[in-house]
């Protein structure tokens, strides 16, 4: 049984304030005109109290941002992690290895998306939600969403990222791939990266938070040039 530790909670909350303080801030607006139903439920999920950190939002707090504008082209992004052991230099190996980045239409993928799904159990520490075993006959494809995979040399896909444009930012929606060293993930981002920067539509590119992620997850958005932020939202049309 657990036992419950009060001063020790109260410590870490107190640590949570004093870190959300220090971090850099940011607005993002979500624009209810893009898709009325799908953003005003976002808007609600994101700005709901935190499932386990009552004081705080549930998306406010240690966000991983990617500053897009920070950046003239896409080469300056890649120069910022061309540097060993970051993300460029893993989605290069990948690059070597033979596999290729493209935007795809999920419904051509569907067999090998479903076997990336339950290709393992657990991710991150935790199971995998059942929905993922759920095999769709179809997808139905959103029109602010855009999906992008990476194919091996025999045309299979081996990961995919499914990303949401909100307003001025973009977000993962879906993010998975076989677990192996071939630096796949790292190449997939850093492309997305590239394309948002090229296409000057958004400010900001989030995967999630730094908040409750492991060790090696954080340091996976680091070497990607993610940033910590505390962030507020707000609605426009």
């Amino acid at each position: 049984m657990k036992t419950f530790n009060l001063p020790k909670k109260i410590a870490f909350l107190c640590k949570l304030a004093i870190d959300a303080i220090r971090l850099p801030s940011v607005k993002l607006h979500f624009r209810q005109n893009i898709d009325i139903p799908d953003i005003g439920e976002m808007f609600s999920h994101f700005t709901k109290r935190h499932p386990r950190y009552k004081l705080i939002r549930n998306k406010s707090v240690g966000m991983a941002l990617v500053d897009l504008g920070g950046f003239s082209d896409r080469s300056a992004y890649i120069s910022s992690i061309s540097r060993k052991d970051q993300g460029a230099f893993h989605g290069k190996r990948a690059l070597r290895r033979g596999f290729i980045f493209s935007e795809i239409d999920q419904n051509s993928y569907i067999k090998d998306i479903h076997a990336i799904n339950i290709s393992v159990t657990e991710r991150q520490g935790r199971p995998m939600d059942p929905a993922y075993s759920e095999k769709p006959a179809f997808y139905v494809k959103k029109p602010h969403f855009r999906y992008f995979g990476i194919l091996n040399a025999t045309g299979t896909l081996v990961a995919y990222c499914n990303i949401a444009t909100y307003g001025n930012f973009s977000a993962t929606d879906r993010l998975l791939g076989y677990k192996n060293n071939d630096g796949v993930m790292y190449l997939l981002l850093v492309e997305i990266i590239c394309r948002l920067i090229d296409d000057h539509q958004v400010q900001y590119f989030m995967y999630d938070t730094f908040l409750g992620a492991q060790e090696g997850l954080r340091n996976f958005k680091r070497r990607l040039g993610f940033q910590p932020y505390r962030v507020r939202y707000f609605m426009t049309r």
